[in-house]
Order: C-alpha cells, then sequence, then structure tokens
C-alpha cells in the first residue's frame, strides 16, 4: 500500500481553518478548462483536496467515537462541521456548475466511470440550495447527539457496570431468569432516553424536511433518493423488496420462533428468549480480547487469502483498529475509509460474541473493499454507493465461514456457529425491511404525532416479525424497539442497502459451494470497480443477479434453509 502522493497540495500541508483550504478552491475555480487535458487535470487536482479533507475529517470523527467523553476531540469534530463543511458546500456547487460547463465535459461523459461521475454532480444541483447550509450544519450536530447519549447507556450485570453491548452477551444465559433481568434492564435504562430520543429524532425529521421543500421537493425520501444517487432502484422497488420480504422471509422467521419455544418448552415465548441456545449449551466465546479477535480474524483471512490477510496487517501495524467496548464509546462498528492513506480504520464494540466475529468479518470486507479501491485514478471513484460496500462487507462474512474452526475448533461448535450465523443471515433482512418501510412513513408523514409514530411502528414492526414471540407486558418496549437503530438518526435511509447486499451476498456465498476460487475472484474483482459502472453491472461480474423478485428472493431462502437444516 504506498500512501497517495501529492502533487497538488503542499505534502507538509495541515488543514486548520477554512483560511488554509480557501485558496485552493480559489485556485481551482480560477482554472482554464478549455481543453480534455485541462479538465482531466482539473479533476485530479480537486480529488487531491477532496482526498486530503475527507481524511481529517475522518480522523475528527474517529477520535469523537473512540471517546465521546473527550472535549478536545468534540469540539475539533463540531468546528470542521460548523466552520469548515459550510465552505465546502458553497464552493463545491460552484465547481461542480463549472465541471458541467466544460467544453471537453461531453467527450468525458461517453466514458462509463464518467458518466456516473456526471449524473453524481448534476443530482448534487439539483439538491444544492444555499439556505439549506444552516439547516445541515444543524443536523450534522443534532445527529452526533445519538453517539452522546447511547454512549452514557450502561447497566448493573452481577454487580459490574457495562455498556449495552457488554451487557448483551447475558441475554444468551440458560437461566431464563436471569436473562429476563437482564432484558429488563437493557430496556429500561433505553426508555430512560425514550422521550429525548424522540425529541432528537423529531427535531432531524422537520429539519430535513425542510431541506427537500427548500430543494423543490415534495418530501425528504424523495429527495434522499435524489442526494444519495439512486440511479438503479426507486422508492416502489423498495416498497416490493418489502413486500418479498413478508411473503418470502417473515415465514421463515414463523418456522424458527416455533421450534425455539417447542425446543425450550415454553408455553409463552418471550422477546428475551430468542439469544439462548435451544439446546441448554452455554453461549459461544470465540475470543477472549481483542488481540485475540484480531489475530484469529488474520488466521482466517490467511486461508481464504493472503492479500486480504495483509491488509488487516497493515492495520494493525498503523493503530487503525478500536475494537473493544468500554464506557464513554460511541455504540455500533464501522469502516472509516482514509483516502489518502488508503489504509481505513476499523471501529467496534467487541464484547467476545459470535456476533462480534460476524462485524469483524463484516467490517474487515469494508476493510478490504477500501484497499482494492485505493487507486482508482477520482476520490469520487472510490465512494462506492452502500448497495456496493455493503456487498464487500456481508459476501466476506459468509466466504469466511468454512474456517471459522479457528475461532470453533470443536465441531459442535463450529456447526452451532454456523447455523446462528445463517438465522442471523436470514432474519436481519425483516428487521432491515421494518426499518426502511418505517423511514417511508416518517418523512412522507412528516408532521405525525407522537402517538402516530408509536402506532405506526407497532404496525410495521408485526408485519415483518414473528407471530410467536408474546409482547405483552412490553409494549412499551417494542413501541420504541427503533429507536436503537443509529441509521435512523445518523443517515436516513441508509439502511435497505443492507438487505440488497445480503441477497447479493448469499449469490457470492452460493457461487463458492460449487467454485470456491471463481466465486472470491468475481468478488474481488467487483469491488476493485468502485463506482466505476452501475450497481447491476458489479453485481454482474460478482456473479450475481440485482433482482428484488420474490422468486429470487425465495430461491436464495430455501437455499439457506437447506445449508442450515443440513449443518
Amino acid at each position: 500500500m504506498q500512501k497517495y502522493i501529492r502533487t497538488f497540495l503542499p505534502t507538509d500541508y495541515v488543514i486548520t481553518d477554512w483560511t488554509s483550504i480557501q485558496a485552493f478552491y480559489s485556485h481551482l475555480l480560477a482554472r482554464d478548462l478549455s481543453s480534455l487535458d485541462d479538465l482531466r487535470q482539473f479533476l485530479a487536482d480537486w480529488s487531491e483536496l477532496e482526498g486530503a479533507l475527507e481524511e481529517d475529517a475522518g480522523w475528527r470523527y474517529i477520535r469523537t467515537s473512540c471517546n465521546t467523553t473527550d472535549a478536545v476531540a468534540k469540539d475539533r469534530y463540531e468546528y470542521y462541521i460548523t466552520a469548515i463543511t459550510p465552505h465546502l458546500a458553497a464552493v463545491t456547487d460552484q465547481l461542480h456548475q463549472k465541471v458541467l460547463a466544460a467544453e471537453a465535459a461531453h467527450i468525458l461523459r461517453k466514458k462509463t466511470q464518467y458518466d456516473i461521475f456526471f449524473r453524481k454532480i448534476e443530482n448534487q444541483l439539483r439538491c444544492y440550495r444555499q439556505e439549506n447550509i444552516p439547516i445541515q450544519t444543524e443536523i450534522q450536530l443534532n445527529t452526533s447527539k445519538f453517539g452522546v447519549i447511547a454512549g452514557a447507556m450502561v447497566v448493573e450485570i452481577a454487580g459490574e457496570e457495562c455498556t449495552l453491548q457488554q451487557a448483551a452477551p447475558h441475554l444468551a444465559s440458560t437461566d431464563r431468569s436471569f436473562r429476563r433481568e437482564v432484558y429488563d434492564k437493557i430496556q429500561q435504562r433505553r426508555l430512560k432516553d425514550k422521550d429525548t430520543l424522540n425529541a432528537l429524532y423529531s427535531k432531524l425529521i422537520q429539519q430535513r424536511h425542510q431541506l427537500a421543500l427548500n430543494a423543490g421537493f415534495k418530501n425528504f425520501r424523495d429527495y434522499a433518493f435524489v442526494s444519495m444517487d439512486r440511479f438503479d432502484y426507486t422508492p416502489a422497488d423498495c416498497l416490493t423488496l418489502h413486500t418479498a420480504i413478508q411473503e418470502e422471509i417473515v415465514p421463515l422467521l414463523n418456522e424458527w420462533a416455533k421450534s425455539r419455544k417447542a425446543a425450550l418448552g415454553l408455553t409463552i415465548l418471550q422477546p428475551f428468549d430468542h439469544a439462548v441456545d435451544i439446546q441448554g449449551r452455554k453461549p459461544l466465546r470465540p475470543f477472549t480480547d481483542a488481540e485475540e479477535l484480531v489475530a484469529k480474524t488474520i488466521t482466517v483471512f490467511e486461508q481464504l487469502d493472503p492479500f486480504l490477510a495483509n491488509c488487516l496487517r497493515t492495520m494493525q501495524k498503523m493503530g487503525h483498529l478500536d475494537l473493544a467496548s468500554r464506557k464513554g464509546k460511541a455504540p455500533g462498528g464501522y469502516n472509516y475509509p482514509l483516502d489518502e492513506t488508503g489504509v481505513p480504520f476499523i471501529f467496534m464494540n467487541a464484547a467476545s460474541t459470535i456476533d462480534d466475529v460476524r462485524t469483524m468479518f463484516h467490517e474487515g470486507g469494508h476493510a478490504i473493499h477500501s484497499f482494492l479501491v485505493h487507486n482508482l485514478s477520482l476520490n469520487a471513484f472510490k465512494h462506492c454507493p452502500s448497495e456496493i460496500a455493503e456487498l464487500a462487507s456481508m459476501s466476506m462474512e459468509l466466504l469466511t465461514m468454512p474456517y471459522w474452526d479457528v475461532f470453533f475448533p470443536k465441531q459442535e461448535d463450529l456447526n452451532r456457529a454456523k447455523k446462528d450465523h445463517l438465522i442471523h443471515v436470514i432474519s436481519c433482512l425483516p428487521w432491515i425491511a421494518a426499518i426502511d418501510a418505517f423511514q417511508h412513513w416518517v418523512y412522507t408523514h412528516p408532521d405525525h404525532t407522537l402517538s402516530e409514530r408509536a402506532e405506526n411502528w407497532d404496525r410495521i414492526f408485526s408485519s415483518f416479525s414473528d407471530s410467536v414471540t408474546d409482547w405483552r407486558g412490553y409494549e412499551v418496549v417494542k413501541s420504541h424497539l427503533w429507536q436503537k437503530q443509529l441509521h435512523l438518526f445518523e443517515v436516513p435511509f441508509y439502511y435497505i442497502e443492507y438487505a440488497i447486499a445480503q441477497l447479493g451476498a448469499i449469490g457470492v456465498w452460493k457461487q463458492a459451494q460449487t467454485n470456491p476460487k471463481q466465486a472470491l475472484n468475481g468478488y474481488l474483482n467487483a469491488l476493485k470497480l468502485g463506482y466505476t459502472t452501475s450497481i447491476p453491472k458489479v453485481y454482474q461480474t460478482a456473479g450475481v443477479a440485482f433482482d428484488f423478485s420474490k422468486e429470487h428472493i425465495r430461491s436464495l431462502a430455501q437455499f439457506v434453509r437447506k445449508t442450515w437444516v443440513d449443518l
């Protein structure tokens, strides 16, 4: 991996404030773009400037999420949002107009990767309004509040204070009264902030709705689809996918829930009964700490492909991993691309569970993707839509399964881990659809009341969940379950991509059963494309279909079910 070598910016250039950046943008705006070479050099220099800015912003975000109590990191991140980002929005709009007006633009547009690039610019121009800049700044500041609120959530379990992520593994306890106690403590802690989170979400909804109105859209849903450059599917296609998941996946949830209820010998299956092993075995502990998690992941990657292992070794050597859960750390997990360095950063909250193994391979897939696109000529080509990015991560979860004996040396534990993961692969689809359907309702009904919000979440959640679990006594918990999903607060409408990519990942994995080398090569070749071609073309390169039909989803679901049964 070679760090990007600057040719436009000084090698030792460090971003401090807007004044330190403005001269470079002024230089770009003054450029003559009368020839094709002029335009190509302009785009290369602009890309270099964006890469430097995005990496600087990335580190500010990373340091804030690693320690939400770090006042200095918080101030630096908020300074970037309030004192730099507003200027970037305005000058970027001017650059977009300049590029589209260039005489040679029509020549570049004949190349597929540049056609997508120019279509994205047109979308951004359509969405840009100067009056939205202060609103977007406020939105960014408000979204960061979710991580602070969630990061402060702790409970006491067996006399020890722990984060909600650290408490979650106790839900797999074979002692039903204990896991009920843990579940109740987690939910009661969440509900303490339900009013605060409701108020925060209401504010974000109104701010986002105003963005859309200012830009000439009927609602934020329609604005989001344009601003997110969704060229290859529509809101109507999402509704088609929701229906297919309801009809083809939810029946599997019912089948598994009935089986779980019978195996546990319960007359009533309750929300806290879903994590415990149905044979009464203790929770799997695939590793003891973050260091062991990294070491074992490298070993798995080495067996799949040495290149993958070397990528993770590089990240480890550079200190680009923060994996352990702790108080004051933001919730969740992510892989943050760092455009100049080319070596991304993985953040997660590991608590020694099988979920952590999944998360590590998921974020590892994103990381590999970052390495593979690093040498693409423009920064814009490296930033893929989530439908491609999540194909990278979710496929990695499945492609590594043949080597999970590194984490689970006993055959019984290995089979159990694989079966758990396959249930996760299927059961996540209805939850994703529920979150997406909820957003469609929320943003097409922006003036709803809190009671209408709870009522419609209950309706949507019920349509995407099994009918076996008894929620009596947990009605308030159920009506606020959506509040745990950070995407709703931080990245609206970024979630259905997980379902789309999960279906693609199942397709990649299905291929690997008959020709693992070909499947892996197709997967890696697809990722190397970055965003230089359409999503369907990337999926085709990976050897899978970009298809939302019931028939396609049924074939994939039944393949997963059969594999699960055969283990």
